[in-house]
């Protein structure tokens, strides 16, 4: 398609539409790729208002000969959710639930409402949307009914056809018609805003006589060419048209991938949620005993049979009953103990097991499917860290040939040479696997293609569906025929050509399809002759290879998720949440970075605006190196990038101030008293800001009068004691380096200070450093690297006689302490052993209490505490050894999760401050706001208590003040009398 009739259509689009049309390279990029292999290149995206805008566009596009390709959440596995021409993206604004109605137990739907968001909004109601897919939190309902979705309860509640009522739907001609489960239409007269085409009227008795004409004129085709299994999802349901299945337009529209029509409105089934709810894990020898055992527990009606072996739960199998492989097996009841009762029965009766447990916590419950939830995305990184890809995955046979399938399918990888971990709805016998082909190769790619031809086979052998839930796609159709054979294929070409003549729908899915192995989206990743790409970090996990760091994300999309889950269980992604824009999700930003390298889309490399744009708003809270179930990076990609970007280049003004703030903090530190009135004076401190790039809304923070260091120099001399020394106390107890960080040394003295108040009750013996030391936190996350490293090899320079004695450092700050464990030796490199050294001495506070001082028992403070866990912390720290600590102290009450927005120079910077405060508001502030008059807060990051201060009002404290107050009041000292307060 040529530039000029991107532009015609462009203009065309805009004078038409009333809802957002964007053809800039970063908008096109964000939807090259689904969560398959395949990538193609769109022309442009339209966001649309309603129906009568999606009318408008595809009247716009047949008038120009362009295809159009509808896209929910972009979670597609098989190719289909990408295309050439115009993108329909309907999660922007066609997002409404317009009605739930508990008597009928129905919804109305837009298609861009997300699953989780209706499930919520029927919950009130005691009712559910059956159909559930792992990518709950973010798929959408047009995409579930285009794909035909189905999830691990479709053995109690069916696939998303069998919960689908009717359906409101254009053709590529805009003809508008209502689906029931009938041949039921709209008349034409009804179209929106006289979009449909010259001779639309026809339309709706045009599609509905030629489906009776197909059905009819096919009666013994339809009756015996289609495999008899649940999860048939592969290929057009024709068979529902027959007359004793009722005519079923619906049925036969759903999982047609936006190949016929696009979908505007739905109406939906809703199911009683059931009163309780109880996980059975079962264990197996191995896998083939649990896929043999699955359907036979189907009698006992279950709400899910699903299955997995060793080599996808890894470490985390440790937790599971003894086996090789597990079937989780949830059961309802009407309530708690009858639930309980139901699954005690169920594993009594399951035949062949070496173990199982039962479940009824609701929290021990959400863990072990948390395991189920995020294979899609596990699955891509094998044992030993090579990749995986879902060139083959979903297929389904008949449930009781599972088992032997299975011993066939991993015989069959063994003789091709690939690996692989199967795991799925066993109780369905459906399939899902990752299988670590070589797409980037030529020879890797013709094996791939030779696999997919011998695996369909074998799947046609078994009675069995090439797709079990997410749609053939491009993935899957060519294979199509091995399965159906040429006379129903040519059925389905019929099929299509009654709805869409033009062929302008999502051209090449389903019918005519392009071959499994072209568009391929590695092959822009690795072009002939083209070497390694020169980078600063070492990304030790993806063989110091960045474009294997960005082919990390396949895009299961866990980072658009629009809430925080309670508990402090996630953190990932604050700024799409905050702007529910696609480019500011870690997907969205990783799909940037691989077209960047492509160079395709965005051709200007490192200097890309595009990504720099989408950068802008990550806010580097590494949630993403934790909640990303393949552990994405972004807050290192971002360094990384922003160090080319800049590369001899003017930066923004905040880089110089707040970058290089450890500097400037120890400059100021003398004269804090004089700057700290020059930041209270308005007029001073708006010069201020403007100078150093920072958001007018913040006020700048106090400098301490006494730095830590100065307080520790001073207690030293005093006690006649050298910095590297003991401490006053003259402990016996364990030597431990107390890490004096940026932030606690010049603007939060006092949290330093008591973590030594602690740490001696507590027996230990505290030290500091014996020169400066510093994380390099502010170089790297503003992305200045080589000074960052710099930094970081004087440390360790300085650090000698710690390292050399293998000294645990304790860190109170947890950025510091995050950076220390990750960045410092992922930037350093094996060729600087003392950067693993000092990252395996990192130790928070809790830590280092509960390792050295096991036996101390710290103040009993019993109190109710509510804050946030800082988002380092979550993401590479852990906060085990915390919530213990807390417990010990009789601290109650949870924190919350995500992350607070002002994530260091973040929520300061010019720009910044509305998205910042959106974080805070998310979670935290309303948590504190909740709190009762003597809850404490708590929140160990500078970070989180400045912007608990400035947004809320509230003083918010470490958790090493509580127990030194504590302490304090134990002794009956008064604060600040032995220099401590």
């Amino acid at each position: 398609m040529t530039v000029d009739l991107a532009h015609e259509v462009e203009r065309a689009l805009r004078g038409a539409v009333r809802g957002e049309v964007a053809f800039d390279a970063a908008s096109r990029a964000l939807m090259t790729m689904d969560a398959s292999n395949y990538r193609r290149e769109p022309m442009g995206v339209v966001a649309p208002e309603d129906a009568d805008d999606v009318a408008a566009a595809l009247a716009v596009c047949r008038r120009h000969g362009v295809p159009v390709v509808p896209r929910g959440g972009g979670t597609s596995i098989a190719g289909q959710a990408t295309g050439t021409g115009v993108v329909l993206d309907f999660t922007r604004r066609m997002n409404r639930i317009l009605d739930i109605d508990p008597g009928s137990r129905t919804a109305r739907v837009q298609p861009g409402v997300v699953l989780d968001d209706l499930r919520t909004a029927a919950a009130v109601h005691g009712l559910t949307f059956g159909p559930d897919p792992s990518t709950h939190s973010r798929c959408t309902l047009g995409g579930m009914i285009g794909n035909n979705a189905c999830g691990s309860h479709s053995v109690a509640w069916g696939t998303t056809a069998d919960n689908v009522v009717a359906l409101d739907v254009l053709t590529y001609r805009a003809e508008r018609l209502r689906l029931d489960r009938g041949f039921t239409t709209l008349p034409a007269a009804t179209a929106m805003n006289g979009a449909s085409a010259p001779g639309a009227a026809a339309g709706p008795a045009r599609l509905r006589e030629g489906m009776r004409k197909l059905a009819d004129g096919h009666l013994a085709l339809l009756r015996t060419g289609f495999p008899d299994l649940p999860r048939r999802i592969s290929g057009y349901a024709l068979d529902r048209l027959l007359p004793e299945h009722g005519r079923d337009a619906v049925r036969a529209f759903v999982g047609s991938e936006g190949t016929l029509g696009v979908l505007t409105e739905a109406t939906v089934r809703l199911v009683p949620v059931p009163a309780a709810r109880v996980l059975a894990v079962l264990g197996y020898p191995d896998e083939s005993a649990a896929a043999e055992a699955a359907h036979l527990l189907l009698p006992l009606r279950p709400l899910t049979v699903e299955g997995m072996a060793a080599d996808l739960v890894g470490p985390a199998a440790g937790g599971l009953p003894r086996g090789g492989a597990w079937l989780f097996v949830e059961v309802g009841g009407d309530d708690p103990e009858d639930a309980l009762a139901r699954a005690r029965d169920l594993c009594r009766h399951a035949g062949g097991t070496t173990d199982h447990s039962v479940i009824a916590d609701p929290a021990g419950q959400r863990a072990l499917w948390r395991l189920r939830e995020d294979a899609a995305g596990t699955a891509t990184r094998l044992p030993d860290g090579s990749e995986a890809w879902p060139g083959w995955e979903d297929c389904a046979v008949p449930p009781a040939r599972l088992g032997g399938y299975l011993r066939e399918f991993r015989a069959l990888l063994g003789r091709f040479g690939l690996r692989g971990a199967p795991y799925g709805h066993f109780g369905d016998g459906c399939v899902h696997v990752r299988i670590d082909f070589d797409l980037m190769d030529r020879e890797g790619v013709a094996r791939f293609r030779r696999f997919s031809e011998a695996a369909a086979d074998l799947v046609a052998a078994h009675g069995g569906s090439l797709s079990g839930e997410h749609g053939d796609g491009q993935a899957r159709a060519e294979l199509l025929p091995r399965i159906y054979g040429p006379e129903l294929i040519a059925l389905f070409s019929d099929f299509k050509d009654l709805w869409d003549p033009d062929g302008g729908l999502n051209p090449g899915m389903l019918v005519r399809p392009d071959p499994i192995d072209s568009n391929l989206r590695f092959a822009v990743l690795a072009p002939a002759g083209s070497g390694p790409v020169d980078v600063e970090f070492t990304y030790p996990g993806d063989g110091g290879d960045f474009p294997t760091a960005i082919r990390r994300c396949v895009g299961v999309a866990k980072c658009r998720t629009a809430t925080v889950p309670t508990g402090g269980s996630a953190v990932m992604c604050p700024s799409f949440r905050a702007t529910g824009d696609e480019r500011h999700s870690t997907r969205g930003r990783a799909r940037l970075l691989h077209e960047m390298l492509a160079g395709r889309v965005i051709t200007d490399g490192w200097r890309s605006t595009e990504v720099r744009d989408a950068l802008d708003l990550c806010l580097s809270c590494k949630g993403c190196r934790s909640d990303c179930p393949v552990e994405v990076d972004m807050a290192t990609y971002k360094a990384e990038f922003l160090h080319h970007h800049y590369r001899r280049r003017l930066r923004p003004r905040s880089h110089y101030a707040m970058g290089w703030l450890p500097v400037w903090l120890r400059a100021a530190a003398p004269f804090a008293p004089a700057l700290n009135l020059f930041g209270r004076t308005r007029s001073t401190a708006w010069l201020a800001k403007r100078a150093a790039g920072i958001a007018r809304e913040r006020e700048l923070p106090e400098l301490a009068s006494e730095t830590f260091t100065r307080w520790w120099d001073t207690r030293a001399t005093n006690e006649g004691q050298a910095s590297a020394g003991p401490t006053r106390s003259e402990s016996s107890g364990p030597s431990v380096v107390l890490w004096p960080d940026t932030f606690t040394d010049h603007l939060s003295p006092q949290v330093g200070r008591a973590a030594v108040r602690v740490m001696e009750a507590a027996g230990l013996t505290v030290r500091t450093p014996p020169e400066p030391v510093c994380c390099g936190l502010t170089w790297v996350s503003t992305g200045q690297l080589t000074r960052a490293k710099a930094v970081m090899r004087r440390t360790l320079d300085h650090l000698g006689p710690v390292l050399d004695q293998g000294l645990p450092v304790v860190v109170l700050e947890p950025s510091c302490a995050a950076a220390l464990r990750t960045d410092l030796p992922e930037l350093l490199g094996a060729d600087e052993p003392r950067a693993a050294r000092l990252a395996a001495s990192v130790r928070t506070f809790a830590e280092a209490l509960e390792e050295f001082a096991p036996h101390w028992a710290p103040p009993r403070l019993d109190t109710a505490v509510a804050g946030q866990t800082h988002c380092h912390q979550h993401a590479v720290l852990g906060d085990a050894a915390d919530r213990r600590l807390r417990d010990k102290a009789g601290l109650t009450g949870e924190l919350t999760g995500g992350c607070c927005g002002l994530a260091g120079n973040f929520g300061f910077e010019e720009g910044h401050f509305e998205v910042s405060a959106a974080c805070a508001e998310e979670a935290l502030l309303p948590a504190v706001r909740a709190a009762g008059p003597d809850t404490a807060i708590l929140a160990d990051g500078f970070s989180c208590r400045t912007q608990l201060a400035q947004l809320g009002g509230v003083h918010a404290r470490h958790l090493a003040e509580l127990l030194a107050e504590g302490l304090d009041r134990q002794t009956g000292t008064t604060p600040g009398a032995q220099g401590d307060g």
